[in-house]
């Protein structure tokens, strides 16, 4: 296994919590706003719940999460598969594992990207090779699983409809699993992002596809481990049929929690407020700062550049107490970027904005 990237940040950390008026941590992307009452609510009463949950989810847990990908997604809620998982880290890690991907086999996730990908191909002992590209590849049979990402993290950068139908396509031909990431689907600025699941993507046919989603961020339900996955029903019987030996169960008071988040889109447009003021006051003094934006047209991350080593830019913005991601913690493509988290408080936004426009 590689080194856990954010141990490698301690330093930094550490310089800039040195700063007068406290550190500014924009690195992590760990939401800091309240759980919503109403979901709050769901999960204490449902705290009395002395006997082993579903695996495959309550059937209100199921509908709401058909429901939901019905809406947001545009998938057909009569053939589409779900499955509630433990936030969508563990899901992302043992995807491969879970599909029966090994040794010998090939996973090919984007030359910038989550790191949890790669670290999952490793786990299954499977090949990894980065690519955005479909010509990269060749006609290499031992590819299995093909991640995307959009909006991506870190980049920000959304797939139009056209390129993720040639992906889809290119994987049907051989058979290949395709895994999409769509944690910040509801947070599209200047594009709007399109599910893998939708009609204009997958035709209503579901076969080989997985859709990977989060509460974390839409509802600020990263402590409750609150995800899911969607798509081939097939995969996902496999897929519960494995997690029931393994004991990969979501709690039945989470699961009540996740029908209350995703039966109300009031506490998300609000959230999606809030991230959209810190985004521009971020953004501006940034550019201001001298540094450039690049893709950054969804998602929860600026993706940030001044033209140098990406540790350089990190130490740079420590020394003024902002704590930020370096590039290369996504892949060697990164090292001249930073990435910068739109989850902190509004006035701690407003304090790195004043220490950047006064740099």
């Amino acid at each position: 296994m590689p080194d856990f990237p954010w141990d490698l940040l301690e330093p930094a950390k550490a310089r800039a919590a040195r700063h007068p008026d406290g550190i500014v941590d924009l690195s992590v992307g760990t939401p800091v706003d309240p759980v919503p009452a109403l979901i709050q609510a769901a999960l204490a009463a449902a705290s009395d719940a002395p006997g082993y949950p579903l695996t495959a989810g309550s059937p209100a847990l199921r509908a709401a999460v058909t429901g939901w990908v019905a809406r947001a997604c545009d998938a057909d809620p009569e053939t589409v598969g779900v499955l509630p998982t433990i936030g969508s880290k563990e899901l992302v890690a043992w995807l491969p594992t879970l599909l029966g991907v090994g040794p010998g086999d090939v996973v090919v996730i984007p030359r910038i990207c989550y790191p949890t990908y790669e670290v999952g191909a490793r786990l299954a002992g499977a090949e990894v090779i980065r690519a955005d590209s479909l010509t990269a590849l060749g006609p290499d049979p031992r590819v299995r699983l093909i991640w995307v990402n959009s909006p991506s993290n870190p980049t920000g950068r959304v797939l139009p409809p056209a390129h993720l139908r040639k992906i889809v396509e290119w994987a049907r031909e051989r058979g290949v699993v395709v895994a999409s990431d769509e944690c910040y689907l509801a947070l599209g600025w200047e594009e709007t992002p399109t599910s893998i699941l939708s009609a204009e993507v997958a035709g209503g046919d579901y076969r080989n596809l997985l859709a990977v989603h989060s509460l974390s961020k839409r509802s600020n339900l990263a402590g409750y481990r609150a995800g899911f996955v969607a798509g081939d029903p097939s995969l996902v019987r496999d897929l519960v049929a494995v997690r029931k030996h393994a004991g990969m169960i979501l709690p039945a008071p989470v699961q009540a929690a996740m029908v209350a988040a995703l039966g109300d889109e009031e506490h998300v447009a609000a959230q999606r407020a809030r991230y959209a003021v810190r985004r521009e006051v971020l953004r501006d003094a940034l550019v201001k700062a001298g540094f450039e934006i690049e893709h950054s047209t969804a998602g929860l991350y600026l993706w940030a550049t001044r033209d140098e080593d990406c540790w350089t830019t990190v130490d740079w913005l420590a020394e003024r107490g902002i704590l930020v991601a370096p590039g290369d913690f996504y892949g060697p493509a990164g090292n001249r970027h930073v990435r910068v988290a739109l989850t902190a408080t509004d006035e701690r936004v407003a304090a790195a904005a004043d220490r950047l426009v006064a740099a």
